[in-house]
């Protein structure tokens, strides 16, 4: 039986290292862009599993899981160019903001709506984040016009 154990936890030791670096080395690799969309995709991941731990009364995890969520969100935030990023970069802030109170509040009542909530407001943002990365790529390569600056520069 102990064999077993031992087997079981040097697969699941072996797997948690691959994945570590397995996402070191995608962060290593990643321009700005892709770090932000790494950022919300760890976020979605987080909330949809937040929303069953909700379901299924797991309070334990569903609060490491929402403060999780509330870091990343203010990673997020903290992306943001406010100086140059105008309008759209302060919206962008105060909708973050508005998120990062949104799951404090869903922690704090342990309700799945507001999670939901949040992980639509999620999916717009990164459906347009998604969207304008090849232009962005594009604007990020040697020799690419320099009269305005890259969406992700400017506002990721």
């Amino acid at each position: 039986m102990e064999h077993g154990v031992l087997n079981s936890f040097a697969r699941n030791s072996s797997l948690a290292a691959y994945q570590t670096t397995s996402v070191h080395g995608g962060v290593a690799n990643a321009d700005p862009h892709r770090l932000v969309q790494m950022l919300m995709d760890a976020l979605a991941e987080r909330l949809n599993t937040a929303r069953g731990c909700i379901e299924n009364g797991e309070i334990g995890r569903k609060a490491k899981l929402l403060h999780s969520c509330v870091t990343l969100v203010a990673e997020l935030r903290g992306s943001l160019n406010l100086a140059d990023g105008g309008e759209l970069a302060q919206n962008l802030n105060n909708l973050y903001e508005y998120m990062a109170r949104q799951l404090l509040m869903a922690n704090a009542q342990s309700d799945a709506a507001l999670v939901v909530e949040v992980l639509g407001l999620l999916n717009e943002i990164r459906s347009a984040w998604i969207a304008i990365g090849p232009e962005v790529r594009k604007a990020a390569q040697p020799g690419a016009p320099t009269g305005q600056p890259a969406p992700a520069a400017q506002y990721g």
